[in-house]
This record gives C-alpha cells, sequence and structure tokens, in this order.
C-alpha cells in the first residue's frame, strides 16, 4: 500500500510517497529513497518516475515502510534546483518521516547518493546509508560550469529561470556537498556503496574511491555489467534488500 501527500519546503511544494507493507511489517524502520539529478532533456519530470513502485516493492518484501519524495524542480514537485535547496527539501522530509523516532536510513541514487551522505554526516538520527551510482568527486562529476548550468535547464528542473543560480555560484552550491568529507563522517553507521562496472556517467572508480573515504568500513557491491541507470537493476533491489535485512 502506498500512500501520497504534499511537503512545503521553503516555497516549494513537494511530492511525498509513503509505502506501508501489510504483509509483513516491520515497527519502527524508515527507509528514505532519494533520487538522483538528471542531466538529459526533458528527464526532470521522469527522474524519480520508477522510485515508488521501487518503495512499494521493498516495502512489501522488507516490511519496512519506504518512503520517496520528489525534491525541488523534479516530477510534479514545484521550485528550482540547487544543492543547498534540495539539502533542505530532503531535511523536510526527513523531518516528516521520523515522527516516532524510527531509525531511519537513506538509499540515493547518483548525486542523490552524495545527497545522502551529506545528510547523514549533519544527523545522527540516520542509522545508515546506501549509495548507488554516486560521484566522489563532485567537481569533476559536473565538468564545466556553463556546460553544468545549461544541462540543469534542459533537464527541466529550473521552475524559475530567476531562481536559478548563476554557472558559478551553482557549481560551487553542488561541490559544499562534499561526498568524501561527509562519507568520512558516518562511520561506525552502516554502509552500502553499490555501482555498475559499466556506468559511463560516473565511473566505477568512484565507488572505491568513497569506500577509501570511509577507511574501508562500507559494503562494496559492483554490479558487473551494469550501467549508471540502477533503479530497475533486480542485482540492485537484491543488493538492497540484502543490506535491510542485515540492518534491522
Amino acid at each position: 500500500m502506498i500512500e501520497h501527500e504534499q511537503l512545503t519546503s521553503g516555497t516549494s511544494v513537494l511530492d511525498l510517497r509513503v509505502a506501508h507493507s501489510e504483509s509483513r511489517p516491520l515497527a519502527n524502520h524508515v527507509l528514505i529513497l532519494v533520487h538522483g539529478l538528471p542531466r538529459a532533456m526533458g528527464m526532470g519530470r521522469q527522474a524519480a518516475g520508477l522510485l515508488p513502485e521501487l518503495a512499494e516493492h521493498l516495502s512489501n518484501e522488507s516490511g519496512w515502510l519506504v518512503a520517496t519524495g520528489t525534491l525541488s524542480g523534479v516530477g510534479s514537485s514545484t521550485g528550482t534546483f540547487s544543492a543547498s535547496k534540495w539539502k533542505s527539501d530532503l531535511e523536510v522530509i526527513i523531518a516528516r518521516v521520523s515522527e516516532g523516532e524510527p531509525r531511519i536510513s537513506l538509499a540515493g541514487f547518483g548525486f542523490g547518493g552524495a545527497l545522502a551522505l551529506n545528510a547523514a554526516a549533519h544527523d545522527d538520527r540516520i542509522r545508515g546509508v546506501a549509495t548507488f551510482a554516486s560521484p566522489a568527486n563532485l567537481g569533476v562529476w559536473c565538468g564545466n560550469a556553463e556546460d553544468f548550468h545549461r544541462s540543469v535547464q534542459v533537464a527541466g528542473v529550473v521552475g524559475d529561470p530567476e531562481e536559478l543560480l548563476d554557472a558559478d555560484a551553482l557549481r560551487t552550491d553542488v561541490m559544499s556537498i562534499d561526498p568524501l568529507g561527509s562519507i568520512a563522517q558516518i562511520p561506525p553507521r552502516r554502509l552500502l556503496i553499490g555501482h555498475g562496472s559499466d556506468d559511463m556517467e560516473v565511473p566505477v572508480g568512484d565507488a572505491r574511491v568513497l569506500l577509501n573515504g570511509a577507511e574501508g568500513r562500507a559494503e562494496l557491491r559492483i554490479i558487473q555489467g551494469a550501467g549508471h541507470q540502477l533503479r530497475a537493476d533486480p542485482r540492485m533491489v537484491a543488493t538492497l534488500l540484502g543490506w535491510l535485512d542485515r540492518h534491522r
């Protein structure tokens, strides 16, 4: 069963979907799925499109409550992308699902994984983080500031052009998320780093850089033959379910 609600985050209205297992509920465990930042034409509307279905499947199989929200500018959520705005959006989602003081974990895809690491570094309520296809060096991932600025516009995660930061400020803001600085602060809390061996957008070497940033205190899973889009890969789903089962 999946429920839909809307949350207010500053001037943005976010869509939140929360999946509950009716067959094997597991009290006090919450997983939040965090989508990535689309870079292709028009993909802002679809960036989180598969996550509600994934949330429902994970909830039914694990018994966890699984939440997924669309951050500013994505899907039907209003607002405009910036790293700081998405960080605030995620804080709002965490606050919403933290009622009753559950054990909270995050699973992020692409840039969403970097965002999840940053959130956990600043919030002790988060007991574990799983990243999938997430970049270790956001400067390299962004590339040229003007090109990155253009890709954000092309992807369609800009609700109001006047709210979009200029190119240099947008890139600098993204780099402030600092995946390596964040992941170093998370152990001994649980960490899972998943990556496709054939990822053409974020090299598989980034997974090993993240592992080193955690001083080896993380589970590393390289999914052979997989590319960047891991959300629908059944091996990724099995890996995440296994991690949740060990994380009870």
